[in-house]
């Protein structure tokens, strides 16, 4: 029996994609988060074989929610559900040790047999992706937010998504004043000294949805 965890922000779609891995014999769904932060909890707690992870989700996105899980030991392997074939996209995706890249209109066909593969070792690219590794191999290009740290990046989506300072502290933990100086720190980093901007930005980065 393979384990899987799902999250998605939207109820409706982890519903949807509940029922589509019912029907398998061999395929558990063991929980369901809404956003990065609870998929990495709940993570944890189950001990998934297999994490299907929408890109686009509030607090964490699914991209850093796997580049965490990848970094544990025997943590589950995971799969990212996004809308987004661009190159970029895929090549960071692969770099954070993602194992499955599932487009969402062909989630219905493309999932149940990239939770397989997944689970048995294998990376799982949708074919509609394709055309898009042979690109990134044949040009390499520069990794998103290359001279951010995983925290710094944590930082912007929160910022981005109109979290406070005490906010950000609440969410990952730390004093309001360590938050203030990630938030600092990172507009100096990017050159960008005001919300609207690291906004824009991490919108262009694909961390949240315009």
């Amino acid at each position: 029996m393979i384990r899987v965890l799902l999250a998605d922000d939207h109820a409706i779609v982890r519903e949807g994609l509940r029922a589509l891995l019912s029907r398998e014999p061999d395929l558990q769904v063991v929980a369901e988060a809404g956003d990065g932060r609870e998929a990495l909890r709940l993570a944890q707690e189950t001990r998934p074989d297999v994490a299907a992870l929408d890109l686009s989700m509030p607090l964490l996105n699914g991209l850093e929610a796997a580049r965490q899980m990848a970094s544990w030991d025997r943590g589950p392997r995971s799969i990212l559900l996004t809308m987004h074939a661009d190159t970029q996209y895929v090549l960071e995706a692969v770099r954070a040790g993602v194992r499955g890249y599932v487009l969402k209109k062909q989630a219905a066909a493309d999932l149940v047999r990239a939770i397989r593969e997944v689970a048995g070792g294998a990376v799982y690219l949708s074919p509609g992706i394709s055309a898009a590794v042979v690109e990134a191999v044949r040009t390499p290009a520069t990794p998103l937010q290359e001279s951010l740290t995983p925290r710094e990046r944590e930082v912007l989506q929160l910022v981005a998504e109109g979290k406070t300072t005490k906010e950000i502290a609440s969410i990952l933990g730390v004093s309001i004043k360590t938050a203030d100086a990630h938030r600092t720190h990172l507009m100096q980093k990017l050159d960008i000294h005001d919300v609207a901007g690291l906004t824009r930005y991490a919108i262009r980065q694909g961390l949240i949805e315009p």
